[in-house]
């Protein structure tokens, strides 16, 4: 999985989103410090077509309205404005028609700016992108892969909002916990990552590990010219995947890993490999 995955462009000429603080709204007047925030917004290289040509098949979603847009149009948001989410959709989709065994998640966990009707339009797109191919929320062990491929699914829609109640083919955000360890240190975030794991739950859920770090105020001072990639992600992605490459998927193992820059590092193949684990195991109960 990618983490806030849509973030590969971000708009310098947008208002600034309603994520940010008002403090930070009254200093993004002055044009420079959108330039500023665009090297943190920033935690993607590759579109979602080259993310999922690499084996990212986990999507973290981020969602907002456009102050003073007169429609309903919901674009990708993390401090400024993204692409549409329409525009996001189809790529996706197009990409899903094409490979008609492969299966996304995608995880839609903030929202901002919206009411009832922003809700309700976006999710009207989300049937109009995906329509059959959409998965409705079921118990999360009953779901293999064959299944999937058999009802021809190829998407599972997670909302965390309530309005997910309204759709069956929204799954509730408590279907897919994503603890935030929220450190610029790797060895607290490991640490973090360590003991979510021990503790997830072993049924009725899928879990994710967010092997991110998330700059402070300081260390955005510190690093302010160069960004979220020269300033953290750089110099501790590799010590990341060395902590991934140790892991073991399973019951109480990890299931879906996140990253910034998922580029940098051979990290989907690194993740995807993990899964050979799963038939060692299976060839040693049947010794």
């Amino acid at each position: 999985g990618s983490h806030d995955s849509f973030s590969y462009w971000v708009d310098e000429k947008s208002p600034v989103g309603p994520d940010q603080t008002r403090a930070v709204m009254r200093l993004a007047r002055i044009s420079l410090v959108k330039k500023l925030m665009k090297k943190w917004s920033v935690t993607q290289n590759l579109t979602f077509r080259e993310q999922l040509d690499a084996g990212i098949r986990y999507f973290d979603l981020r969602v907002s309205s456009k102050p003073g847009d007169t429609d309903q149009e919901i674009y990708f948001i993390h401090g400024l404005f993204g692409i549409k989410v329409w525009d996001g959709l189809m790529e996706i989709d197009s990409f899903l028609t094409q490979h008609p065994r492969e299966i996304v998640f995608l995880d839609f966990n903030h929202f901002y700016a919206m009411d009832e009707a922003h809700h309700k339009y976006l999710v009207h797109r989300m049937q109009e992108a995906f329509g059959n191919k959409l998965c409705s929320a079921c118990n999360v062990e009953s779901l293999t892969l064959q299944i999937l491929w058999e009802k021809k699914y190829q998407v599972l829609i997670f909302y965390h909002c309530p309005f997910y109640k309204q759709y069956p083919f929204l799954w509730p955000g408590k279907k897919i916990p994503a603890p935030w360890a929220n450190t610029t240190s790797v060895r607290k975030l490991i640490l973090f990552l360590e003991t979510t794991l021990s503790e997830r739950a072993p049924r009725g859920s899928f879990h994710v590990s967010q092997a991110i770090l998330t700059p402070r105020a300081k260390t955005i001072a510190r690093g302010l010219v160069g960004g979220l990639k020269n300033t953290l992600v750089h110099r501790n992605l590799p010590v990341i995947l060395d902590w991934v490459k140790t892991q073991k998927p399973g019951t109480m193992g990890v299931n879906i890993i996140t990253s910034d820059f998922v580029d940098l590092v051979d990290f989907a193949t690194t993740v995807i490999e993990l899964n050979d684990l799963l038939q060692e195991d299976r060839a040693l109960a049947k010794c």
